[in-house]
């Protein structure tokens, strides 16, 4: 799969819909409200509450204002939902400025909107509202109004503890957002890495699929050239030598003969190679490497003959695929020379590749095969852009669905090189093609 294809499934640009920032405002909105009654009616504290419900009502009426505006369902763009979400935490911060800033347990909710961008937002605007509700926070600290409490036993709290909660917010909000952001990045990407691999598949499966249609296509067209070629036969017989047409007729005939050749040739090729036929285990490793073979590296490929027959497989594309993309990647790093060892018994199916390239990295080797994983630089690809590192993990993931178990690691010291071995059990490797067919 070539890097081009792939760019398509990495989206850098994330959107968020309307309907689920209204849906938090809303949510926060009543919260507050619910908090301003408790306090004011249950338990009787003195607290602002015209102005508290002022705050409360001019986030509502931006609700209703969004909700008959615009789509509740349409995508924001980064800038419009970093907008409203600044706007929450600009909420926030005036009804804390009320209720006693920091001192308000309240104020952790800062965290909220934050959060939120590191899900949906770019890093960029991420941050630049985590740097505002900092701030919001940062102002709170020296000015407010006092906590609502019990005028007859007031709550002061020192200084050295408000700065204390400050920094508290500071820190939450640095790891809570990052380590969100990280989680969203990951799965993204692996949504991203298997709507590839579900291409991929699905395009092999449409190649494996060519020959028959090519079949049926000699088989229909068949009749018609033969009828063809008989009638230009007989009309050549029946004009003579000497005529006009019977240059013509000749050449007719013969451009009829050359048609039917072809399609013979397409309907042998299409028989030998249709997408239900079973194929033995080393002519599944010799159609994989028959591609690599012409790119100026050695590979070697030895069979061991075990005391059990060869196994055989109906042609798969997923195991083509994934076998023939790891045989890619080795070539792409061997130095002189790939190896391909496969053997089998009564109960397992091994195919072994390695080359004598410099191997992988320790700290890749034991997060080797996950998506967008890469050092490949972009002089060491073709064309000249760096690989997205989706390749092994699409061929692990086709491979591990056709029931293998698929490892990597290096040789032994001193040699040198990468080893990678797909093991299957035999009875899945005998009957893969039938559940690859199911799913499909």
């Amino acid at each position: 799969m070539t890097d081009t294809e792939v760019s398509d499934f990495r989206h850098p640009r994330r959107h968020v819909r309307l309907d689920t920032i209204l849906r938090l405002r809303w949510l926060a909105a009543l919260g507050q409200l619910a908090a301003v009654f408790v306090v004011a009616h249950g338990l009787e504290f003195e607290l602002p509450v015209v102005p508290c419900l002022g705050i409360i009502a001019l986030s509502a009426l931006v609700n209703l204002a969004l909700q008959i505006a615009f789509n509740p369902m349409q995508r924001l763009e980064p800038l419009h939902a970093a907008a409203l979400l600044a706007l929450n935490i600009a909420e926030l911060a005036g009804l804390l400025f009320l209720t006693g800033g920091l001192q308000n347990p309240f104020s952790f909710l800062f965290l909220g909107p934050v959060l939120i961008a590191a899900t949906a937002l770019p890093t960029r605007m991420t941050i630049t509202l985590g740097i505002f509700a900092a701030s919001c926070a940062g102002a709170l600290l020296f000015y407010h109004l006092p906590l609502p409490w019990d005028p007859e036993d007031p709550v002061v709290l020192p200084q050295i503890y408000l700065i204390g909660v400050w920094l508290s917010i500071l820190l939450a909000l640095g790891v809570t957002s990052l380590y969100t952001f990280q989680v969203t990045e990951e799965a993204r990407k692996l949504s991203d890495a298997l709507s590839a691999t579900e291409l991929v598949l699905t395009r092999e499966q449409h190649l494996t699929q060519l020959d028959g249609l090519a079949a049926a296509a000699a088989h229909e067209l068949g009749t018609p050239l033969s009828t063809i070629f008989l009638i230009a036969r007989e009309v050549e017989r029946s004009v003579p030598a000497d005529s006009p047409l019977a240059a013509d007729l000749r050449t007719l005939r013969e451009q009829a003969q050359r048609c039917r050749e072809i399609l013979a040739k397409i309907t042998q090729l299409s028989s030998s190679g249709a997408p239900f036929d079973r194929m033995p285990l080393s002519t599944l490793i010799e159609e994989a490497v028959a591609p690599h073979r012409d790119f100026g590296i050695e590979i070697r490929v030895r069979i061991a003959v075990a005391g059990v027959s060869e196994p055989v497989v109906m042609r798969n594309p997923a195991i083509l695929y994934g076998v023939g993309n790891i045989l890619e990647n080795a070539v792409d790093f061997a130095r002189t020379a790939v190896e391909v060892n496969a053997w089998w018994n009564a109960e397992t199916v091994q195919i072994v590749i390695s080359d004598d390239g410099p191997g992988i990295a320790p700290d890749m080797l034991r997060r080797i095969g996950e998506p967008y994983l890469s050092r490949r630089r972009a002089a060491e690809t073709s064309g000249g852009h760096g690989g997205l590192g989706l390749g092994v993990f699409i061929a692990r993931t086709l491979l591990e669905r056709t029931g293998a178990k698929v490892s990597f690691g290096n040789k032994t010291f001193p040699d040198h090189g990468a080893v990678v071995q797909i093991v299957w059990p035999r009875a899945d490797f005998e009957t893969v093609q039938t559940a690859t067919a199911t799913e499909a």
